[in-house]
């Protein structure tokens, strides 16, 4: 059963980031979970500080604020600022991730944060991370209601607002013509980020949630055209790296983490041999 947990976990998460994760993609923003991903540190240090405690909801409640403090920051930036996006990314999300390092040196007797955690995360932990209600009945462990409820939301943003992100994401200027406002949907996207980042973090640390928000995404564009069928396949390869991740590390004793990291990289070097070949035979045809 720890086997089961870990990997259903892991599935969870890469699910839920990689489905946002395609219209990071699409719209060229995909280091913004990164951003997120790092900027969440100071809010984790103050909700602990106003709380006196890690409760899951104060820390949510802070984490998630941070989040969408870093994204109001690099709108503001690049369309004020005229700064690139990739620019404004960097320039905030090492300044609050900066901010956050400086809080828990100062307040280090005080802070209960293992910035190795924070960092790279341990989903080894998962399986007794357990949810027990008052009654003494153990529900199982405690991520997989979180995520697994992230992820069902996620779903259902997706399918209610499925029209307005695909043609935010393609046709901005079209999308305005038709009265859909590209700015909100963009802050919605953004929230959705934030909200599940914040909630993948505890369980998997920064680095996978962002190997999950970006690598099965882009693996999946570089093997449809078609919006569903790379959000399909994005769940897909979430299902394959999680398994083969888990694998991986089983036979080598690491990182279960790092292993699934890996094997997210190496999923996309195959999808971008395969892109290549398929280039070439495409042109080869044309001579």
């Amino acid at each position: 059963m720890i086997a089961f947990w870990i990997i259903l976990t892991g599935f969870l998460v890469a699910s839920a980031c990689g489905l946002l994760g395609c219209f990071l993609v699409l719209r060229k923003m995909s280091m913004v979970g990164d951003a997120i991903s790092h900027a969440i540190l100071p809010g984790i240090v103050i909700a602990f500080l106003w709380s006196g405690s890690r409760e899951p909801v104060s820390m949510f409640i802070g984490a998630s604020t941070t989040g969408l403090v870093a994204t109001l920051l690099i709108e503001f930036f690049h369309h004020k600022a005229r700064l690139q996006s990739d620019a404004a990314i960097g320039v905030v999300f090492t300044f609050m991730f900066a901010i956050g390092i400086i809080l828990i040196s100062i307040f280090a007797g005080q802070v209960d944060v293992d910035q190795d955690c924070v960092l790279y995360g341990e989903i080894a932990y998962t399986p007794i991370d357990l949810w027990i209600l008052d009654s003494g009945i153990i529900m199982g462990p405690r991520p997989v209601y979180i995520v697994g409820t992230v992820l069902i939301l996620i779903i259902l943003f997706i399918l209610l607002g499925y029209k307005q992100l695909k043609l935010t994401s393609f046709d901005p200027a079209f999308a305005s013509a038709v009265g859909i406002s590209t700015a909100v949907w963009h802050y919605l996207l953004m929230a959705a980020v934030s909200i599940t980042t914040v909630s993948s973090f505890e369980s998997v640390g920064a680095i996978l949630v962002i190997a999950f928000l970006i690598g099965p995404p882009a693996t999946a564009y570089l093997l449809t055209d078609d919006l569903k069928q790379m959000l399909k396949i994005t769940v897909i390869l979430g299902l394959f790296v999680s398994l083969t991740g888990y694998g991986l590390a089983y036979w080598l004793n690491a990182s279960i983490a790092g292993c699934m990291a890996t094997m997210t990289g190496v999923c996309f070097a195959v999808a971008f041999a395969r892109h290549r070949w398929a280039s070439s035979r495409y042109r080869a045809r044309l001579v």
